[in-house]
């Protein structure tokens, strides 16, 4: 019998691309998504979705009836979007994750999956930074990311699996698109407008394919509870620096548009000194799981959606943009 699937968050950036990829493997999924972004996902028999907001509680425990995993994708994604409004990012980001880890207790979900950040480890000069790294957050967005791996853990049991992975950034194209991830940014300028500004370019980043990701958590799906119960699994791919991408970004654009004239790179100074260097290590030796996917593919996946006229509007339409998305809709 197919499992069935609760994602919030399902119809964001990752999840656009993870909920069609779980219906072509035969999962029955309910997307529980505030649609803010629009709706990219496909129609299907398999796929239920619910128009919600993760802060109403009653909701949730009323429409994750009845499923086997819960995946918590919903949040204000990322620290730009998150200094807007404090407020409001604390109550989805932090104070609503009890609630909704209490509704998929309660309803007696098998599996709880919650998608926390790598940017929990801040700045560090390690050369390896693993799951033990002390969580160093520079902002409130990472702080709670962090803050809910405990919660989590809280009210696992034999009957209720909770496992927290920590991705890497995220890149490539997706149904839902975003445009403020480093290498989104870098290829969307170095395609339309023939230069990639660098902001500093010495900072390490963990970088992840869209498809890894997906990969990723079908792993965490359909792994043994014993190897992943209350366990943090760290999941990047290349660790680059801004520049190193930004010349990845060059060399893969001129060649898939060979008539373009030589992008330019040029480099500034940032106060943006976000750097680190993860280990993904564990999840392959403990779940065999290793990225398929590199930087260059997701350039090239963005390169392609651009030659077949899907992404339009590029610099401004506000739905590629996480923060000026939510600063024009002045959600409470």
């Amino acid at each position: 019998m197919s499992k069935k699937i609760f994602i919030t968050g399902g119809a964001g950036y990752c999840g656009s691309v993870l909920v069609p990829m779980l219906l072509l493997k035969g999962y029955t999924v309910t997307v529980y998504d505030t649609f803010y972004f629009g709706n990219f996902l496909p129609q299907n028999d398999n796929l239920n979705t619910v128009v919600g907001d993760i802060r109403d509680s009653a909701k949730l425990i009323e429409t994750s009836k009845d499923h086997d995993i819960f995946i918590s994708l919903a949040c204000i994604s990322n620290d730009a979007s998150f200094e807007l409004n404090a407020d409001l990012s604390t109550s989805i980001n932090l104070n609503a994750f009890e609630p909704m880890v209490l509704a998929a207790k309660k309803n007696k979900i098998k599996r709880f999956i919650y998608a926390s950040s790598s940017s929990v480890y801040g700045v560090s000069n390690q050369p390896n930074v693993t799951e033990e790294h002390p969580l160093v957050p520079l902002t409130h967005y990472n702080k709670y990311k962090g803050m809910c791996e405990p919660i989590l853990e809280k009210y696992t049991n034999d009957e209720f699996i909770g496992v927290t992975f920590r991705p890497a950034t995220v890149c490539g194209y997706s149904p839902r698109l975003r445009l403020d991830l480093s290498v989104n940014i870098l290829t969307n300028h170095a395609i339309n407008k023939n230069v990639i500004t660098v902001f500093g370019g010495d900072q390490l980043r963990p970088n992840l394919h869209i498809r890894d990701y997906c990969e990723a958590i079908e792993l965490f799906i359909n792994a043994p509870k014993e190897l992943i119960q209350n366990e943090k699994f760290n999941i990047g791919y290349q660790n680059l620096s801004i520049a190193e991408i930004a010349n990845i970004v060059k060399k893969v654009v001129e060649k898939e548009f060979p008539h373009k004239k030589e992008i330019e790179i040029i480099k500034t100074e940032s106060d943006d000194n976000r750097s680190y260097h993860i280990n993904s290590d564990k999840i392959k030796n403990v779940l065999g799981f290793e990225p398929r996917f590199t930087i260059e593919d997701a350039i090239i996946d963005l390169c392609k959606a651009f030659k077949n006229n899907l992404i339009k509007n590029s610099f401004t339409d506000e739905n590629f943009f996480n923060v000026k998305k939510i600063k024009s809709l002045n959600i409470k």
